[in-house]
């Protein structure tokens, strides 16, 4: 009997648990295999899809930048050319309205100098006309006086 004991006891030869223990092993690994990887295996495929995705995505964001970026730096520079034409056209219109308003300006005070010159010399010829009317005859009166007393005082003498 000891010699059986040993046989039975001997943990090198497998026996019946050690086949039972095998049979659930492969049964958990067989559901494990069929239930639980290929749902992994679609997450990490769509995660992959995802992130070549997002590469794909931000190159085209980086290429669409540049060139938001480029067409930003043409229409600031379209701008400031135009920019540049408007203050051109209005320094030269203002140029032209300070000339026009010069000459009109000095049209006016040609004109304000011509109304009050001819006021000058119409007041000149009525002043003119008032001393030749006022003193013409004293001027008569004395030249007669100092005539008359020349002549009169020569015939005597």
């Amino acid at each position: 009997m000891s010699t059986k004991n040993t046989a039975g006891e001997n943990f090198l030869l497998p026996n019946g648990t050690f086949f039972a223990e095998l049979l659930i092993f492969l049964t958990v690994l067989g559901v494990i295999w069929r239930f639980v990887v290929p749902p992994i295996h679609r997450v990490l495929a769509e995660r992959e899809a995802r992130t070549a995705q997002t590469a794909v995505d931000q190159a085209a964001a980086k290429q669409a930048r540049a060139e938001a970026e480029a067409a930003y730096q043409a229409a600031l520079a379209e701008a400031r050319v135009a920019a540049t034409g408007i203050r051109k056209q209005a320094r030269d219109e203002g140029q032209s309205l300070i000339k026009e308003r010069r000459a009109a300006a000095q049209g006016e005070a040609d004109a304000q100098m011509a109304r009050s010159l001819a006021e000058l010399r119409a007041n000149a010829d009525q002043v003119n006309a008032d001393l030749r009317t006022t003193i013409d005859p004293l001027a008569q009166a004395l030249a007669d006086r100092v005539l008359g007393a020349e002549t009169s005082g020569a015939g005597k003498g």
